[in-house]
């Protein structure tokens, strides 16, 4: 189920007839939502890395015809995609950032400690870096760092030592769970999630480079808003958060000179305002019908002039 439709829709304030972007196209939840409500002469770009998603489309997104157009990508090519599919202004566009339902859902994909499943973690089947090569090769060092810098995981090092020390007997996603498990302290109350948790979805930003191109897409996308189009994103995770507000604040800032410089040098001008303040959360109700939801935060800004 997609998450916050009815926030996530409201931010986008669609235009019947308008040009979307679903950047993040998944189980295409979003997606259906978003066409049902463009009218017959609408038209929404589903993008994304993962070939299983575009195919799984084919099916859902059949009754929309011509009105639904896939495309596979990444974010570092978002650009170079749009231009590929013909598409000059865009009137929205949705990044639902994090791994979907679908994959977590599916243990060959490696993405869950729930399964035996393989150390791959890879969005896109194209690439080359999979889990097992972080795993079974990087230095513990470089793990450590991954862990805490794309985890958060407090005891990074300890995890990481512990990998390190027990490679050879990691085949799969349960033994990993299993090895990170037996490396943590006694926990202190009750956990409210698997202590394996942060060491996966880490390794999973790693793999996929996900911090790395988050800011390209996000700055592509906004480059295509038409005058008055809403770019709309949702992110699981503080840092891309983070990369989110910054961005927002950045592009909806009329002067970026250093706050000592008298007069302003930058000639930068603002090309976003701001429609969500603070973050917009999902509702008890919504976290407790779908878990998965718990640490979403949605932010929207509208393009203020022409690219």
């Amino acid at each position: 189920m997609p998450v916050m439709p009815v926030e996530t829709l409201e931010a986008l304030a669609l235009k019947p007839g308008g040009v979307y972007l679903d950047a993040t196209l998944g189980g295409g939840g979003h997606a259906r939502e978003i066409l049902d409500r463009l009218g017959p002469t609408g038209q929404l770009l589903g993008m994304d890395q993962d070939a299983d998603a575009l195919q799984r489309a084919e099916e859902w997104a059949a009754p929309y015809g011509g009105r639904f157009r896939p495309v596979r990508a990444n974010f570092e090519n978002l650009d170079a995609a749009l231009e590929g599919a013909g598409v000059e202004r865009l009137d929205g566009a949705l990044f639902d950032l994090g791994v979907s339902s679908h994959q977590l859902d599916v243990p060959e994909r490696g993405f869950s400690f729930r399964a035996g499943g393989p150390l791959d973690m890879r969005m896109d089947d194209r690439a080359t870096l999979t889990a097992a090569e972080i795993l079974h090769h990087w230095p513990e060092e470089d793990i450590a760092d991954v862990l805490w810098k794309y985890g958060e995981e407090r005891h990074s090092r300890r995890i990481a030592r512990a990998i390190v020390r027990e490679r050879d007997a990691i085949r799969n996603t349960a033994d990993l769970a299993d090895v990170v498990r037996r490396a943590m302290p006694p926990a202190r109350g009750r956990e409210r999630i698997h202590p394996a948790t942060r060491t996966f979805q880490a390794l999973r930003i790693a793999v996929n480079r996900e911090m790395d191109v988050l800011s390209e897409g996000l700055n592509a996308a906004v480059e295509r808003l038409a005058p008055g189009g809403r770019i709309v994103v949702i992110a699981y995770h503080s840092l891309e958060d983070r990369i989110v507000k910054d961005l927002f604040r950045e592009r909806s800032t009329a002067c970026i000179c250093p706050p000592k410089l008298p007069i302003c040098r930058c000639g930068h001008v603002a090309t976003l305002r701001i429609i969500t303040r603070k973050p917009v959360t999902p509702s008890e109700a919504e976290v407790a019908a779908n878990p998965r939801a718990r640490s979403a935060r949605l932010r929207a800004a509208e393009r203020l002039t022409e690219a």
